[in-house]
């Protein structure tokens, strides 16, 4: 059944040997340039300063400086320390100097200390005690932040 167009007397031919692996490695491809965000969980809390380019997401309670390129402070997040990121969203509280060139305080957030920004945009409901600043350049260190937490070395607890 099946044979047409072949004798009977034909073998079938074998199938070809596997191809040994290659002796060179498979090259790791580079990290994408935008990952998505480090986020820290609402279960974590952590003294020590944090320093990430790219964005983070905080829904737990830091005690320390944070520097990122983006940060969104969620509605379980806190830090205690100095923030210095390009863009911030708090959702959550803040004690202590922010400084970015764009900040939204969200319904809900808590913020005490001052705002060094380029722009500021405060929704209803949001809590803020301190002084806001305009700058062209909030980013820069011209004046220093009070908060001396981050001397400490990193530590996780959860």
């Amino acid at each position: 059944m099946f044979t047409r167009g072949k004798t009977p007397d034909q073998p079938t031919p074998a199938p070809a040997p596997p191809r040994p692996a290659s002796p060179e490695p498979a090259k790791r491809q580079a990290a994408p340039s935008r990952a998505g965000p480090s986020i820290i969980s609402a279960d974590v809390k952590m003294k020590g300063s944090i320093s990430s380019q790219g964005e983070l997401d905080i829904n737990g309670l830091i005690e320390g400086d944070v520097r990122a390129s983006a940060l969104t402070i969620g509605e379980t997040g806190g830090v205690k320390g100095e923030v210095v990121a390009e863009t911030v969203v708090i959702k959550g509280t803040v004690e202590g100097t922010i400084r970015s060139r764009k900040v939204q305080l969200c319904s809900g957030a808590k913020v005490q200390g001052d705002i060094y920004h380029a722009s500021l945009a405060i929704e209803p409901n949001a809590v803020f005690e301190g002084a806001v600043k305009h700058s062209q350049d909030p980013l820069s260190s011209g004046q220093q932040s009070s908060s001396s937490a981050a001397a400490n070395g990193p530590t996780i607890v959860s």
